[in-house]
This record gives structure tokens, C-alpha cells and sequence, in this order.
């Protein structure tokens, strides 16, 4: 039986209406990949909880949790991973590429020409329908 990973993700919009995707190190598995950033679910940790943790730690900034956006089940080669994506709202500070080797911020119409991830793809996928109908942008203050 293969190890189940939970794991959560942020979409982050700024105010030119891109998206903050990060591009995985050569100190990470899936390196070259991009991805939402995020990262593991503490045993007890809501994911709530779990994506304002970890986007502190990875790239030094405060988000605030707006709503769950996708929710991802892949099964690689040693490990399954529960993805949840959420939409977060930069509070604090500007991202810093910590832990990536870089961060990018794009418009929604490009995001898909990045090497995304596996289990990243059907998030990436949705955003953009979701985009092209009118259905994602960042609430105003």
C-alpha cells in the first residue's frame, strides 16, 4: 500500500490579475516542475491552517485563506498525493523564492505553458476554464 501524502496548495492573485506559480528546486522531488506553492498537512492541522503555515515558511509572506478551490487525488510513482488548492489573499509582504528555485507571477491565459506538475495540471485546467467564463478574479476590497 502506497503512502498518502495530504498536501496543500495556494492560488495567489495579485492586482494585475496574475498568478504566483513557483518552479520546484533541485532540492525538491518533482524538480523543474512548477506548482501552486504550499506544501504538507500537519497530523490535526486544518487546511485552513496548513496553507498559511507553509506560505509563511516557503516564502516568507502572509496569506489569508479565501476559499477551497480544487481538490486533487494523484497517484505517483512511491506515494499518493491528496492535493487541496486554495484561493489565498496576500496580506503581508511579497513572496521570496525561499525554498524555489524561482517564483513567477502570470497571467492566467499563460499559466498553462508552464511544466506543471502532475498533480497540479487539473487545477491549472480549471483556473483557466473557470477564467475564460468569467468565473475567477479577485474580489475588490
Amino acid at each position: 500500500m502506497k503512502k498518502i501524502i495530504k498536501v496543500v496548495g495556494a492560488i495567489i492573485e495579485n492586482d494585475n490579475s496574475e498568478i504566483l506559480c513557483a518552479l520546484r528546486s533541485k532540492d525538491m522531488s518533482l524538480s523543474g516542475f512548477w506548482e501552486f506553492p504550499g506544501g504538507k498537512i500537519e497530523d490535526g492541522e486544518s487546511p485552513e491552517k496548513a496553507i498559511t503555515r507553509e506560505i509563511y515558511e516557503e516564502l516568507g509572506c502572509k496569506v489569508e485563506f479565501s476559499s477551497l478551490f480544487s481538490a486533487t487525488t494523484y497517484e505517483y510513482d512511491n506515494y499518493i498525493l491528496n492535493l487541496m488548492v486554495a484561493k489565498c489573499e496576500l496580506t503581508q509582504d511579497n513572496p521570496l523564492a525561499k525554498e524555489h528555485a524561482k517564483l513567477l507571477w502570470l497571467p492566467i491565459d499563460y499559466i498553462e505553458s508552464l511544466n506543471w506538475a502532475p498533480a497540479d495540471i487539473p487545477t491549472v485546467k480549471k483556473l483557466i476554464l473557470k477564467h475564460k467564463k468569467g468565473l475567477f478574479h479577485k474580489q475588490p476590497n
